[in-house]
Order: C-alpha cells, then structure tokens, then sequence
C-alpha cells in the first residue's frame, strides 16, 4: 500500500497550555462574579432598610431562601459576617453597617437609574412625585404648596398618598414614597424629621357650652363633658390620654371618630367637646363654635418633612422640599444612614 493510500489521520488542534485554560475559566469566573454582585448587594440593601428577609424577598419577587443564599454568598465572597440574626429581627455587624453605606447608593442609584436619566434629559417634564401624608395635612396644609409646585413644574406626575403615620413609614422603609408631611410624636432611629409649622391645640365647642362662658378652661372643667376624638390608633388621641393620665384627671370619650370636618360638625351639633389642632380651625368655625386655646395643658402639634435617612432625594423631591423651606433638609444628620429598632 502506498503512503498515499494510508488513511490519513484526523487533524488535531493543538491544546491550549494549562495556564491559558484556566486564566479563561477565570474571566468567565470573574464575569459570572460581576453579574451576581449586584443581585447579593439588592438583597442585603432590601433586607435592611425592610428589616426583615421575608420583606425583602417580597418586595424583589424572589423566595426567602433565594435572599438568604444570597446574603451568604455575599459574606463568604466579602470573608465578613455581616449580619447577625435572632429569629426574624436583624442586627448589622460593623462589617454590615460599612458595607451597607457603601451599597446603598449604588444600588439605589442603579433602580433609579431609567428615571434619572429621562430627568436629566428632559427636566422635571419626566418625572415622578409620591408625598405620603395624613388626611388633614393633605387638607389643610399641603393645598398651597400643591398649587406654587403644580405653577412651576406642572408636567411633574404627583400623587399624594392619604395613609395613617404608621403606614407613611412603611411606604418611606419601601422607598414607595420620596417623603412624608406630618407630624411625629416618636421618631424612630432610621427616620429624619424636620419640623417647619407649628399649631397650638384648642378646645371646641357649641357657642351655648357652659365652658364657653369661661375665659380660661382647664382639665378638671373638661372632666364631666364628652369629648369627640379621632380613633384611638391616631397620635392625636394618644396625645390627649397623655396628657389627662399625666395630670391624674379623670375624662370620658363620648365618641371615636376619623377627621377634623367631622368632628367639628359633631361639636357644633352640640354632641361633645373635642380637643382638636388650630391647623383645622377656618374663620368660618370661629363664627359657628366656641374655640379656647389649650396650650397651657397640650403641647403644640409640629409638622414637617419625614423621610428615611440617608435616602436620596429625587430632583422633583428637592423642588417639593425647597417650597416648604429652603436648604431644609441639607444638613449632615438628615443624611446619615439609620435602623430601624422594629
């Protein structure tokens, strides 16, 4: 057989050294890395500022073991404990807390990177505006600001957020608001609060209450009469209790009811006395009820802007706040990070 009819063997294609093969695993390593670094750092920023990894899991439509993993992938790749856990409460290492300063911007800024970018492009035309806040002070106190903010930037999407205090701070932990307006009695560890306006509290009454023949009423006057209140879940009802507890004077509530028009109009129908905030009280109430100024026994109700601290404020946000009060949240507290004690 002649060496042309020999088969003729199959071609190889000589094999990479060692050293090469696994120099590319390492950029296909380092690449899959990358890609997965975001995803932990979500899932450690969401677990914190939602306190909890049930929370976490379902505000990033992901299983609470999937969260979990990748906490711990996050802490064996960093060689840091970073949180410690105690059934369902969390707690920061040193390690957690440098990291979650570090993470949270960027992971704040990656989500809001679509939005930030339409912004900068065309302005405040683009963009988005969610305000929580209570019934009165979407009555009462944000009506004027609305309309200066609507005058200067009225193609900017508003929604104003009706919600109880405990639910304004749950929409601020979820970053489902940019900021809150109201009043705080307690403000908790991760929450700033910088009051602007302040309303003293007064005692309404029918023009023909026997009180309303007294120049100056105190608690004790107070004690035989009902008083109309907001529902006891409300800070102004906890308020009121305070007070009359602290003064060991005895008091009855004739009736629970939500909102300040209807309290008033439960007053001037003759049904009960109410101790309610000079924030609520028109000229026209003046005319149809007996008002007397009790900031000898209740403190002044302060209202203002809450948001979460070290969350960064959006420039529609800024624009909001900046009517409210120049420069008024630009100080160093406000923006240093906070947890929640829940």
């Amino acid at each position: 057989m002649n060496s042309a009819d020999k088969p003729s063997k199959r071609t190889r294609k000589p094999r990479r050294p060692a050293t090469a093969r696994r120099e590319a695993t390492g950029d296909i390593a380092r690449y899959y890395y990358k890609g997965n670094r975001f995803k932990q750092l979500r899932a450690f920023v969401s677990t914190v500022k939602l306190g909890t990894l049930s929370r976490a899991a379902e505000a990033l439509f992901l299983s609470q073991p999937t969260v979990s993993l990748q906490i711990q992938a996050l802490e064996r790749e960093l060689g840091a404990n970073l949180m410690e856990r105690r059934g369902r409460r969390i707690n920061l290492t040193d390690a957690g807390e440098a990291l979650y300063e570090l993470a949270r911007p960027l992971v704040e800024g990656w989500e809001s990177l679509d939005h930030d970018f339409q912004t900068r492009v065309k302005g405040l035309s683009a963009g988005r505006l969610t305000i929580a806040a209570g019934a009165s002070t979407i009555q009462y106190l944000l009506p004027a600001l609305v309309r200066r903010y609507r005058e200067r930037f009225p193609a900017v999407q508003l929604q104003l957020a009706n919600v109880t205090g405990k639910d304004g701070l749950a929409m601020l932990r979820a970053d489902e608001a940019d900021f809150a307006v109201g009043s705080m009695l307690d403000v908790p560890n991760d929450i700033a609060w910088a009051p602007v306006y302040h309303y003293d509290p007064l005692l309404i009454m029918p023009p023909d209450h026997p009180l309303a023949r007294k120049e100056t009423v105190t608690l004790e006057d107070l004690s035989p009469y009902g008083l109309i209140l907001p529902p006891q879940r409300l800070s102004t009802y906890r308020l009121v209790d305070l007070v009359f507890q602290r003064q060991q004077v005895p008091y009855k509530v004739a009736i629970e009811v939500g909102g300040w028009e209807v309290i008033k109009e439960y007053v001037a129908m003759g049904l009960g006395v109410s101790i309610v905030t000079s924030i609520c009280i028109t000229e026209a109430d003046r005319g149809r009820l007996a008002v007397r100024n009790m900031r000898a026994y209740f403190p002044q109700r302060s209202y203002g802007v809450v948001m979460r601290k070290g969350k960064v404020l959006s420039r529609e946000a800024k624009a909001f706040v900046d009517l409210v009060q120049p420069g008024l949240l630009t100080y160093r507290d406000y923006d240093e990070t906070g947890h929640s004690e829940r």
